[in-house]
């Protein structure tokens, strides 16, 4: 029996906008069941790696499969449906503030599927309960906490039970307890609902908590890539320069290229 394709896979992945190359040979393949962290300076490509996934921006050159397909080929049938296998969980929790809880959870159902309003209210009450957050049913956005609203938007991204999450910045803007107990979050929500996860970031005490393997994007490629505890020391200047956060090192070097 052959194993199964990969979740995601990327081959010699481009990106350019005009004479700005964002993106100049990314290959990466993740695997269920993977919590892969994706390390990086801001603004250094990283969301894009996931709005490729997503099928929202299309490679200049190179390939973008989920599960086998290719992304950029898909019509808006199909790509409807994959997203359907996907949650989103964004930096800014992006939830709308003219709709209750409940209503935000409830709008991807509503939307996407034909189930009656009593199961649809019975998957947001699950879904409230497993971010410990099932009080905030009836509550407007805000009345809510910076870290509340970001276990609301968690609860949102696996609605759909998706089969992968991608996190864009999940702990950005958090005080260090909130930021362990969202990391603690996000690893117990993917081990109970069988989901892989991509996880961008450059909060590296969340990155190390999360984990189960590291990667990491400097200048438009995946420079290294490992489990956590062999990042700790890895040999790549770059990474430990970015892992120690020293001031001094090839990311300073190249910072006015």
């Amino acid at each position: 029996m052959s194993d199964p394709a990969p979740i995601v896979e990327m081959d010699d992945v481009r990106l350019a906008f005009g004479e700005n190359r964002v993106l100049r040979g990314v290959d990466l393949i993740l695997s269920q069941g993977e919590r892969l962290v994706v390390l990086g300076q801001s603004g250094g490509g990283k969301s894009t790696l996931l709005r490729l996934i997503l099928g929202i921006l299309k490679p200049t050159q190179g390939s973008v499969k989920f599960k086998g397909l290719e992304v950029s080929r898909m019509g808006r049938r199909r790509l409807n449906k994959m997203r359907q296998k996907i949650g989103m969980v964004y930096q800014y929790s992006a939830l709308i503030s003219s709709l209750t809880v409940r209503d935000n959870l409830a709008l991807p159902l509503e939307e996407l599927t034909d189930k009656p309003v009593k199961e649809i209210d019975e998957l947001v009450m699950q879904k409230l309960e497993m971010v410990g957050m099932a009080d905030t049913r009836d509550k407007m956005p805000s009345e809510l906490s910076g870290g509340m609203r970001k276990r609301i938007g968690l609860a949102r991204g696996i609605i759909m039970d998706p089969e992968l999450i991608l996190y864009d910045e999940p702990s950005a803007g958090l005080d260090p307890v909130t930021s362990s107990i969202i990391d603690e979050l996000i690893a117990s929500l993917s081990e109970k609902i069988g989901a892989t996860s991509i996880i961008v970031t450059h909060e590296m005490e969340s990155a190390f908590r999360i984990a189960t393997r590291m990667a990491m994007l400097f200048k438009g490629e995946i420079i290294a890539e490992d489990t956590p505890e062999n990042f700790k020391d890895h040999p790549h200047p770059v990474v430990s320069q970015f892992i120690a956060g020293k001031i001094e090192g090839p990311i300073s070097e190249s910072a006015n290229l």
